[in-house]
């Protein structure tokens, strides 16, 4: 290729402009290919085999007669696995789930734990194999049931603090003139993602090769080099397309019994969990029980602020739902106090699931705020006006920005709040009563060091290259914009290359602090390459490549209380001989910093209030006490909203500038489904006149509710 001359560039502004997906085409042809779909030559495939026990031993693995089935490579089980090397501090400050370090010992710590892998030439033959193995155990009584006095309970550390507490909560309460005490429950909630997780492991000139669907390439390159004692150079993590993860797409059991069977082989080795499998490998979001206790002046304004949160945790590994951490930033009161406690029991350990910690808190502390309102007779944004700190409430650092008063503004003005009726079952439209609700939403806008390298081509093109995981969120697209504005061209000049353990470290696409911090390399890295350009007469045919790294610019960022946030409106219609809730329409309006590509901003808000519908009136894993089992772990039996279920939504945001940040992006992918729960949980009990303080809000519920008390009182509708 003859080297070319740059020619000149102009700012051509695609960060803000609404852009198709630069690999939409390749998804809707099926030219994109997941992590289950790569071909390999001489590819053997895996099949796990989970624990039919909750609590136990494992005693034998019937793998002789396995062996002997058609196409069946090998068994691997405790009895026969490498061992691994599990004590050490993995990319989040804390150990690997033990879950994930499949056989290593007889232990069966919950329903569906991992006890063998059987390998054959053929998936259906690994799957007849699997189901023909036979394992015995020595069963032990197990413990399931997260109650709110459960003797284990203790009070737990989490990214976000254990608890915090300033001045007198009791004083500041008896001192109120209106008090709200509830408890309030979330179940159960599974990641369903479109793609189950899928992994393939092959040795390829002496280095680890997995292709993977993850959600940080780097993540799990590091933690397998850690396990399996390998140094990180000699493994490459690749995940180019992801079906979506939510949170569960990190370190799994299915990537370390493919290495496992791979190394034992030498030959690739796929594993690919199926749905049911995912309900007990993958993480989920641990069920929740909350108490919140609010003490107001006459005029609402708050003296007192009390958020419990408590959830469950497995035996084997600690995760903390931290639900009162949402609390913390969103109003200021006299008194504070916040704390997460946590429970060990025989189940499997939750993980990271849309929003974390917010998306249930918020259903707790937005359904005590209304309660509040009705009880001191103001409009419940009103009353969250009122209560709007000045700085954090418990950090009492500045905020970087907070224009959660615009959206509620921008948001009743488009909702048409000011027609509001404020009396709860005065709406009927034939069997439907009607009601609206609202409620705030708030996340978290971080940023972790990542490295980026760009290329100017010598045909004038540009190659981003950075280990980036787009999870369907149109990040690839989002850093296409980015690179373009600063590097002075438009998108079709720019090529983005993602989700490759070998570009170097990155922040994982979680917390809603994925194309923050990518999009902070890119641009440091253009703006050193703009320079080198400016410098050179010619490209050479090889190109000029740099690399940046931001941890340096991270580290010397102002310490602020740095959110997205969000208003969130919902319309209702029960039907109260039925037990059936619709939600009619929603609206979220939100301050969520610089948005790049409008298009997938909006997807993505629009997409997490979905699921806060879904979370409202559908989504709930049950467990079978007597087994320690799920009931019915698929689709069919774990409901999620569908198209029937989504009406009108729309999304939109207001101007939110932080000047002294130099990246600007707060992230929307946590913030759209915080507080959606509890503006259609509210605009139930507008409808109806009913408190629901347990989630989902099934018809069953709606028909057991209890006749309201005075000024709106709280029903306890569900156990």
């Amino acid at each position: 290729m003859t080297a070319a001359t740059p020619g000149p560039r102009t700012v051509r502004g695609a960060v803000g402009v609404a852009h198709t997906r630069v690999e939409g085409r390749d998804k809707v042809t099926g030219a994109a290919r997941y992590a289950g779909e790569i071909p390999y030559p001489d590819l053997a495939h895996g099949w796990l085999v989970l624990s039919t026990i909750t609590r136990g031993r494992i005693l034998d693995v019937g793998s002789v007669p396995v062996l002997d089935m058609p196409g069946v490579l090998t068994v691997l089980h405790h009895g026969n696995a490498a061992r691994l090397k599990t004590d050490f501090t993995g990319q989040f400050g804390t150990p690997p789930d033990p879950t994930c370090a499949v056989f290593q010992n007889d232990r069966v710590p919950f329903s569906g734990w991992p006890v063998a892998l059987v390998v054959a030439e053929t998936p259906e033959q690994a799957r007849e194999a699997a189901e023909a193995l036979v394992v015995t155990y020595d069963r032990e009584p197990h413990d399931t049931a997260l109650v709110a006095d459960h003797p284990g309970a203790r009070l737990a550390d989490s990214q976000t603090s254990a608890g915090t507490e300033n001045v007198d909560l009791e004083e500041r309460l008896a001192a109120s003139a209106f008090v709200v005490d509830g408890r309030y429950t979330t179940p159960e909630g599974q990641h369903s993602m479109m793609e189950p997780h899928a992994a393939t492991a092959r040795w390829e000139g002496g280095r680890l090769e997995v292709v993977d669907s993850n959600q940080g390439a780097g993540w799990v390159q590091g933690e397998l080099a850690r396990m399996f004692s390998l140094d990180a150079s000699s493994v490459r993590v690749r995940s180019e397309h992801i079906g979506g993860g939510f949170g569960s797409k990190g370190l799994r059991a299915h990537q370390v019994s493919a290495v496992m069977a791979a190394t034992a082989l030498r030959r690739p080795v796929r594993v690919v969990l199926t749905r049911r499998q995912t309900f007990s490998l993958a993480g989920c979001r641990s069920p929740t029980i909350q108490r919140v206790r609010l003490g107001a002046a006459p005029d609402g304004r708050l003296l007192a602020l009390e958020h419990l949160s408590l959830n469950q945790t497995s035996t084997v590994h600690e995760f903390v739902e931290a639900g009162a951490g949402v609390a913390r930033v969103l109003y200021g009161a006299e008194a504070h106090r916040t704390a997460n406690h946590v429970v060990r029991l025989d189940v499997p350990s939750p993980t990271w699931m849309r929003a974390p910690g917010q998306a249930p808190g918020s259903f707790a502390i937005e359904t005590a705020l209304d309660e509040l309102a009705t009880r001191a007779g103001v409009d419940p944004i009103e009353l969250r006006l009122r209560n709007e700190p000045e700085t954090g409430p418990v950090s009492g650092l500045p905020f970087s920005s907070r224009n959660l008063a615009a959206c509620f503004r921008e948001g009743a003005r488009r909702f048409g709040w000011a027609d509001r009726d404020p009396r709860p079952g005065t709406r009927r439209e034939g069997r439907w009563l009607l009601g609206t609700g609202t409620a705030a939403a708030s996340y978290g806008a971080g940023a972790a060091p990542s490295t980026a390298q760009v290329t100017a081509e010598a045909d004038g093109s540009f190659t981003v290259r950075i280990a980036a995981a787009d999870i369907g969120t149109g990040a690839r697209t989002a850093l296409t914009l980015v690179a373009a504005d600063a590097l002075e061209t438009v998108p079709a000049r720019v090529l983005v290359r993602v989700g490759d353990s070998d570009f170097g470290p990155a922040m994982i696409a979680g917390g809603s602090m994925g194309t923050r911090s990518w999009a902070w390399a890119v641009t440091a890295t253009a703006a050193e390459l703009r320079e080198r350009l400016a410098a050179t007469a010619v490209i050479p045919p090889g190109g000029i490549t740099v690399r940046s790294d931001t941890t340096g610019a991270i580290g010397d960022l102002a310490r602020k209380e740095r959110h997205s946030y969000g208003a969130q409106f919902a319309e209702a219609a029960v039907d109260t001989a039925t037990g059936e809730v619709r939600v009619r329409r929603m609206l979220g309006i939100f301050a969520a910093g610089r948005i790049v590509n409008p298009l997938t901003a909006r997807n993505q808000l629009v997409g997490g209030m979905t699921w806060g519908i879904s979370m409202a009136l559908h989504e709930e894993a049950v467990r079978d006490r007597s087994s320690g089992g799920h009931y019915a772990p698929d689709l069919a039996g774990y409901h999620v909203a569908t198209h029937a279920d989504v009406p009108e939504i729309e999304a939109g945001w207001v101007e939110d500038d932080d000047p002294d940040d130099p990246v600007g992006i707060k992230g929307v992918g946590e913030v759209g489904i915080v507080g959606a729960a509890a503006a259609v949980a509210n605009a139930v009990w507008h409808a109806t006149g009913i408190r629901h303080r347990d989630l989902p809000i099934r018809p069953g519920r709606v028909l057991a509710a209890t006749v309201p008390g005075p000024a709106g009182g709280a029903a306890d509708t569900g156990a």
